[in-house]
C-alpha cells in the first residue's frame, strides 16, 4: 500500500470511527422526541437533510450541484440511490420506534449483528471466500439469534431488520460510484418529495408537531437534518476508503455505545436468558475480529 493510500486508509477509518460513536449516542436524541409519531421524525430527518446537504454542496468551492443533476439524469444511479435511500430510510424508522418504545438494547443487537452480516453478504454478492473461523462466527451468531428465539418464542425481528437494512446499505454504499456527499444528497432528494407530502397532509389534519410541541421539541425537530446527515457523511466518507472487514470492526463502536445506554440509562430488563444470546453473537465477533486481524498481519 502507498503511503498517500494508507493516509486515505487512516481518514477513512478515523471518519467511520467518529461516525459510529456519534450513532451510538443517538438515542439520547429521539427519546427526547417519544411523543412525536416516528413516521413523522423521519419525514422532517429527509427534508431537513436536504436543505442540510445543500447548503453544504452551495458552501463548497467547487460546487457539486452538477455531480447530484448528472446521478439524477441516470436511470441506473437513480434506481441504485432509490434503493439504497429506501433501505437506510426502513432502518431509521424501525430504529426511533425501537428506541422510542424501549428496545435500546435489541436494537444494539441489531447492529452488533452487522458486521457478521457485511461478511455473509461478501460471500454471497461479492463471491469472498470465507475462512473457517469466519463460518465459525457466523455460526455463533446464528446460535445467539436461535436462543433469542427461543427464550422470545419469535425471531428478534428489529434486530434482524436493521441488522439486513443497514448491511445491505453498507454494501451498496460501497459499490457506489458516487462521493459521499453528491450521493447522500442525491438518496435524500428521491425520498424527500413523499416526505414532504406526508409532512403537508399531518399538518392539514392538524396531527403535525410543527406548531403544536414546546419550543425545545421545535428545534429538536428543525435539527433532525444536522443530526442524521452529519454521521451518515462521515459514514460514507470512510466506507469508501477503508476494506469492509475494516468497517466491520469499527461497527462495534455504536452498538457498544447503545449497549450501555440500554443497560445503565435506560434501565432495561436484561435477563440471564437474554445475556446468553448475547454472549454467542460476542463469541462470534471475538472470532470474526482475531480472524480479520491474524489475516491483516499475514498480509
Amino acid at each position: 500500500m502507498t503511503p498517500e493510500a494508507r493516509r486515505a486508509a487512516g481518514r477513512g477509518a478515523l471518519a467511520a470511527g467518529l461516525c459510529y460513536f456519534l450513532w451510538g449516542l443517538v438515542p439520547l436524541y429521539w427519546t427526547r422526541l417519544a411523543a412525536i409519531n416516528p413516521v413523522e421524525l423521519i419525514a422532517h430527518r429527509l427534508v431537513w437533510s436536504l436543505v442540510f446537504l445543500l447548503a453544504v454542496i452551495a458552501l463548497r468551492a467547487d460546487g457539486g450541484f452538477g455531480a447530484v443533476r448528472d446521478a439524477l439524469g441516470s436511470l441506473r444511479a437513480i434506481g441504485l440511490n432509490l434503493l439504497s435511500a429506501s433501505l437506510l430510510t426502513v432502518n431509521w424508522l424501525v430504529y426511533v420506534w425501537s428506541v422510542n418504545t424501549g428496545h435500546v438494547i435489541e436494537c444494539s443487537l441489531g447492529y452488533f449483528l452487522v458486521p457478521l452480516v457485511n461478511v455473509g453478504l461478501g460471500r454471497l454478492v461479492l463471491h469472498e471466500r470465507l475462512r473457517p473461523a469466519q463460518w465459525a462466527a457466523i455460526a455463533c451468531a446464528a446460535l445467539g439469534v436461535a436462543q433469542q428465539v427461543v427464550q422470545l418464542g419469535h425471531p428478534p425481528l428489529i434486530a434482524l431488520t436493521l441488522a439486513a437494512t443497514f448491511g445491505t446499505y453498507g454494501l451498496l454504499r460501497k459499490k457506489s460510484a458516487l462521493g459521499p456527499l453528491t450521493g447522500l444528497t442525491v438518496e435524500t432528494a428521491l425520498l424527500t418529495p413523499l416526505a414532504l407530502g406526508f409532512l403537508l397532509w399531518q399538518h392539514y389534519t392538524g396531527a403535525g408537531a410543527l406548531g403544536r410541541v414546546d419550543t425545545a421539541s421545535h428545534l429538536l425537530v428543525l435539527s433532525a437534518g444536522v443530526v442524521t446527515s452529519v454521521p451518515l457523511l462521515l459514514f460514507a466518507y470512510g466506507a469508501r476508503r477503508v476494506r469492509l472487514s475494516t468497517l466491520g470492526l469499527l461497527q462495534y463502536i455504536a452498538p457498544t455505545v447503545q449497549f450501555a445506554l440500554g443497560v445503565w440509562f435506560y434501565r432495561e430488563a436484561f435477563s440471564p436468558q437474554r445475556a446468553a444470546s448475547f454472549a454467542f453473537i460476542w463469541c462470534g465477533l471475538a472470532l470474526y475480529t482475531a480472524d480479520n486481524l491474524w489475516a491483516q498481519r499475514r498480509r
